[in-house]
C-alpha cells in the first residue's frame, strides 16, 4: 500500500463535488458511527460478567472482597461497561467512517501519513493499557490495602462501583498519556517544535511528567512512578524521533 501511495504521492482520487454531496456523506458518516457504537455498546453490556472478571483480575486476592452495596449495582455496572466497552469496540468502525469521509480529499502522501499516525497511536494506547493493567493496578490495590491497615481501617468489603471507576480511569489515563511521543513527533514534523528545544526543556518536562502522573493516578507513590518514568522515557524517544526527522529533511 505504501509503495502504491508513493508512486504518485500528490494524486487525489476524488473530483470536486457539490456541497450537498459532502453534507450527505457527513450524514452517512454520523449515522454509521452512531449505529456502530450502539451495537457495540449492546454487545459489551451483554458480556458484562466476563468483562467484570477481567477488570477484577488486577485486584488479586482482594477481588473476593468486591461487593455491590446498592440494589442498582448491577444496572450501573452494565451501563458503565456498555458505555466504555462499546466505545472501545466501536473505535475501529468510527475511524473507518471518518477515513471514508476524509480520504477522498487527501493526497496519497497525506493518506499514508494519517494511516501511520493512527496505527502508531493505537499501538501506544495498547502499550499504555498493558502497563496500567499488568503493573500499575495490582500495585494500586496493594497500596490502598496497606494504607487502610496502617490507619487501622478493616477492609472486609470493597465497593464494586468505586473499584471499577479506579480501574477504568487508570487504564484510560495511561492509554492517553502514552500518546505523548506521537503528539510531539507530529508537532516536530510540522516544525512547531525542534529537538534542540525539547532537549533544553528536558528538566521542565520531567517535572511536568511527575505532576501529571500525580493528578492522573491514584494517590500512591508506586502508581505515580509507573506513569512518570515511562513518560520521561517516551519524552527521550520523542527527542530522538524529531532529531531523525530533522536530519532526514536536512539531507534532502
Amino acid at each position: 500500500m505504501a509503495i502504491a501511495f508513493l508512486e504518485n504521492p500528490d494524486e487525489r482520487n476524488d473530483p470536486p463535488r457539490p456541497l450537498l454531496e459532502h453534507l450527505l456523506a457527513l450524514r452517512d458518516m454520523l449515522i454509521f458511527g452512531a449505529t456502530a457504537w450502539a451495537i457495540c455498546a449492546v454487545v459489551a453490556g451483554c458480556c458484562t460478567p466476563w468483562v467484570l472478571e477481567w477488570l477484577k483480575s488486577p485486584a488479586g486476592d482482594s477481588g473476593e472482597l468486591l461487593q455491590g452495596l446498592d440494589l442498582t449495582t448491577g444496572v450501573s455496572t452494565i451501563i458503565s461497561i456498555a458505555g466504555w466497552g462499546g466505545t472501545a469496540l466501536a473505535f475501529p468502525f468510527i475511524v473507518y467512517a471518518i477515513l471514508r469521509f476524509v480520504f477522498p480529499a487527501l493526497t496519497n502522501r497525506e493518506k499514508l501519513v494519517l494511516m501511520s499516525i493512527l496505527i502508531a497511536g493505537t499501538a501506544f494506547f495498547l502499550v499504555g493499557l498493558g502497563v496500567a493493567y499488568s503493573k500499575t493496578l495490582p500495585m494500586v490495590v496493594v497500596a490502598f490495602q496497606k494504607i487502610n491497615e496502617w490507619c487501622g481501617i478493616p477492609s472486609t468489603i470493597i465497593r464494586l462501583e468505586g473499584y471499577i471507576s479506579i480501574v477504568l480511569k487508570t487504564i484510560i489515563a495511561f492509554g492517553l498519556v502514552f500518546q505523548l511521543p506521537l503528539i510531539i513527533f507530529v508537532l516536530g514534523w510540522f516544525g512547531v517544535i525542534t529537538s534542540r528545544g525539547l532537549r533544553e526543556k528536558r528538566r521542565i518536562a520531567i517535572v511536568m511528567a511527575f505532576v501529571l502522573s500525580m493528578f492522573l493516578t491514584p494517590p500512591d507513590p508506586m502508581s505515580q512512578l509507573f506513569m512518570a518514568i515511562p513518560l520521561c522515557l517516551l519524552y527521550e524517544v520523542s527527542i530522538w524521533a524529531v532529531w531523525l526527522k530533522e536530519k532526514g529533511s536536512f539531507r534532502r
